[in-house]
């Protein structure tokens, strides 16, 4: 999770809006251990970090925020209730006591960061950057209005998250794991083994005995719960989505042309392109000198030479013109020829001087290439509007007291009849219902109504509408004895041969351990056939797989010692009984890729807690409290429920 937390919090974007940016690692040991509840806070007041209050607002904004996203990413509604379901409010609430103790400590520390190293930060986040592989000032625009940010609060904010980042990075810098758990990971990614093996049969236990009445009622006394039948209902479902009333060929050559006209230069076109290279000077003064010696016949590339630049450093790349986020910049490199060199330019951080090495123009896919998208595009927004008109049609055909069914007809549409489905989806016999839409949303809606229930129209993607009438509900019950009969003896046979095989290898394995070998054992239990199996990891391999070699045995194998014997269940009820025979580990290396990104994950870890119990020191030293009552009326919830 903490890895994860990280991961997405690498981008200066991800670091300003993520709401758990620091909240989750606060969770195990945070507030809820080390603060107290008191009284005597304001109205507006909902905790206090040693000196920094946390307002009431400040919580609320970063919780809407947060939940929010949360409900566009799940691409659904989240109701406050799920929400502390999921710990969301605690999240925000940590996250928050977090930063505060974090920029206490940062003032106390007296550390800064300038405006460039931020507007360099700023530009170089991949967050930002557009397909060109560069900052697009439009992408950061858009982010920045989407969450609610202006640009002079996003940079307040990176100001704070960065010199967070400096006091933690100063705590896990240069952490480095022992050897001897390397060296303990190596051995247990390489270590490989062979083993003997036979396979003994379901049978090969012995014959189960008749089971006695009284035997099989127990048996199903114990497990009567595993003899039910599920709940299922029969529904009629109407579904009308644009993509099934959508009629392209209907739409005139003339109309899709109409609409390539309006939309052509923004959804079909390629803006203009260039590749810029830009050199920074210090000042003015010195980006005129260089201009003057380039027009006494220097090039480019003298004035790369001394200053000292290779041509990576000045390179911008081939951008667009909004892809520049210095609108002078951008101005002065989209007027150049191509191949020309600019005057000195007055940049945001300095004097530059610009040149253009390419220009791709502009470009715009001809009406051919897009006829039929701009066709169907058409009808699908046309038949959203005979979707309302049908929406209409049918409310009001239900609301005069007709059946789904019957108001389906009288719009020229069918609906559906489902005999029967359970919540899964599937019929009486386990059959999924094909073809359902909208499935999960419409199985939760009727499985919380009921017959006669006037059921709310449900939504569906891209402007769709979906009915449902409930006709039948069969409650779920438990089966009788008498009914399963026949299905608890075979289960009780199927466990009790089951036990007698596995005691039956628990004996060959010890025989083996004594010192037997597998070849007599094997020929004594009905001459069965000695196997090897070479290269065993614990990984597994798919050639192992496919011959019966599951996850459960591997493990099993590496659970006993060189020259011991073992036995492990397989899928078809048979067992696998096995010796190893020898054991291989690889030489250490250190630098092997494998276990370097093993070691990666477990630092990851290492780091964490680190951070984790440094702020909680912090917290402590600090003083934490919180007012529950705030903290809860703030969440949509009540103070019983924390």
């Amino acid at each position: 999770m903490l890895e994860k937390m990280r991961a997405a919090t690498q981008g200066l974007i991800g670091r300003a809006i993520m709401g758990v940016v620091m909240g989750l690692i606060i969770l195990s040991f945070a507030i809820w251990g080390i603060g107290d509840i008191f009284r005597g806070f304001g109205a507006d007041k909902l905790a206090k970090v040693g000196g920094e209050e946390i307002t009431v607002e400040a919580f609320r904004s970063a919780y809407q925020n947060q939940l929010q996203r949360l409900q566009q990413q799940l691409r659904r509604n989240i109701t406050n209730e799920e929400a502390r379901q999921f710990g969301l409010d605690r999240q925000i609430l940590s996250r928050l006591v977090s930063e505060a103790a974090l920029d206490q400590q940062a003032r106390a520390l007296d550390l800064a960061i300038s405006d460039q190293e931020i507007a360099k930060a700023i530009m170089n986040d991949p967050a930002l950057k557009g397909p060109t592989g560069h900052f697009d000032r439009a992408r950061f625009d858009e982010i920045l209005r989407n969450n609610g940010l202006s640009e002079k609060g996003f940079v307040r904010e990176q100001r704070a998250v960065y010199l967070r980042q400096e006091i933690t990075d100063a705590l896990t810098h240069g952490l480095q794991l022992p050897k001897a758990m390397l060296e303990a990971i190596h051995r247990f990614q390489s270590e490989s083994r062979s083993v003997d093996y036979v396979v003994l049969p379901a049978t090969a236990g012995g014959v189960v005995p008749a089971p006695s009445p009284e035997a099989l009622q127990r048996y199903f006394d114990d497990r009567a719960q595993s003899y039910s039948t599920h709940e299922y209902r029969g529904l009629v479902v109407l579904t009308v989505a644009p993509a099934d009333i959508a009629k392209p060929g209907t739409v005139s050559d003339a109309d899709a042309q109409k609409r390539y006209e309006e939309v052509k230069s923004a959804r079909f076109g390629a803006p203009e392109k260039r590749a810029v290279e830009q050199v920074l000077f210090p000042d003015e003064a010195q980006a005129a000198a260089a201009r003057a010696k380039l027009t006494a016949g220097a090039n480019f590339d003298d004035i790369l030479k001394d200053r000292n630049l290779t041509q990576k450093d000045v390179d911008l790349g081939v951008v667009t013109r909004d892809a520049l986020i210095d609108k002078a910049v951008a101005e002065a490199a989209f007027a150049l020829p191509e191949g020309q060199v600019s005057a000195p330019v007055k940049a945001q951080f300095g004097t530059v001087l610009l040149r253009v090495a390419k220009v791709i123009p502009s470009s715009v896919k001809p009406f051919s290439e897009v006829k039929d998208d701009l066709k169907r595009e058409i009808a699908q927004q046309r038949a959203k509007e005979e979707i309302a008109r049908l929406h209409d049609a049918i409310e009001d055909q239900r609301a005069s007291g007709k059946t789904l069914a019957e108001a389906a007809k009288s719009a020229g549409l069918e609906a559906r009849a489902v005999p029967a489905i359970d919540m899964a989806g599937s019929d009486p016999q386990g059959v999924s219902v094909a073809d359902l839409p909208n499935l999960q949303p419409l199985l939760k809606a009727a499985f919380a109504s009921d017959i006669g229930v006037d059921n709310d129209t449900l939504r569906i993607g891209d402007g769709g509408y979906q009915w449902f009438e409930i006709t039948k509900v069969d409650k779920a019950r438990q089966k009788s004895f008498d009914e399963v009969k026949d299905e608890v003896e075979k289960a009780w046979r199927d466990d009790e041969a089951t036990k007698l095989l596995a005691a039956k290898a628990d004996e060959l394995t010890k025989r083996i351990d004594a010192g037997e070998s597998l070849a007599a054992i094997a020929a004594a239990e009905g001459k069965l056939t000695v196997k090897r199996a070479d290269g065993v990891k614990r990984s597994g391999d798919p050639e192992l797989l496919a011959k019966g070699f599951t996850p459960p045995i591997i493990v099993q194998i590496f659970n006993v010692g060189l020259h011991r014997g073992g036995s492990a269940r397989m899928d078809d009820g048979g067992r696998i009984l096995f010796q190893v025979a020898a054991a291989e580990v690889p030489a250490f290396d250190a630098n092997a890729s494998g276990l370097v990104a093993i070691a990666g994950e477990i630092k990851s870890g290492f780091i964490d807690d680190v951070i984790a119990q440094y702020l909680a020191k912090l917290q402590n030293q600090l003083g934490v409290k919180i007012n529950m009552r705030a903290f809860a009326a703030a969440a949509g919830a009540s103070p019983s429920d924390y």
